[in-house]
């Protein structure tokens, strides 16, 4: 019986992908691929930034801060938004730890689909759980 979940193999063939195209520093990758919370999100690249996606699909769904090369071999962490910034790291680790802190709740493994397929998703399960359920029996 197999218990991977389905969006597993989706997931690595994605850390695959960027380890191959050399646009992020290898030791970034490691460093990311080596915290678990990263490793079962999508990754992807764009100008040498290492960005974490919660879908598997094209467009990709911005929920969570992303790193980019600095000078000297350092970093700089922003996002989730382009126009927010998280600050500066020295080495990989703590890039990656300034990403790990700002995760979202319940940011689990990636979602096989599309971010708008996502964020239906995600807008059933908030409408489907007992406290959401019970906030609007009391407002109607």
């Amino acid at each position: 019986m197999d218990i991977t979940p389905p969006s597993h193999s989706r997931v690595e063939a994605g850390w695959h992908k960027v380890r191959a195209d050399g646009r992020v520093r290898p030791e970034l990758l490691e460093a990311a691929y080596a915290e678990p919370r990263l490793r079962q999100l999508f990754p992807w690249t764009g100008m040498g930034e290492l960005h974490f996606s919660r879908c598997t699909e094209w467009p990709w769904a911005w929920h969570i801060p992303y790193i980019q090369p600095a000078a000297e071999g350092a970093y700089w962490v922003s996002g989730p938004l382009r126009s927010e910034s998280v600050g500066p790291a020295a080495t990989p680790q703590q890039a990656v730890t300034m990403v790990v802190d700002r995760l979202p709740p319940n940011c689990g493994p990636a979602f096989v689909g599309t971010r708008e397929e996502l964020a239906a998703y995600d807008a059933a399960i908030l409408s489907a759980t007992p406290e959401t359920r019970d906030a609007n029996r009391s407002t109607n």
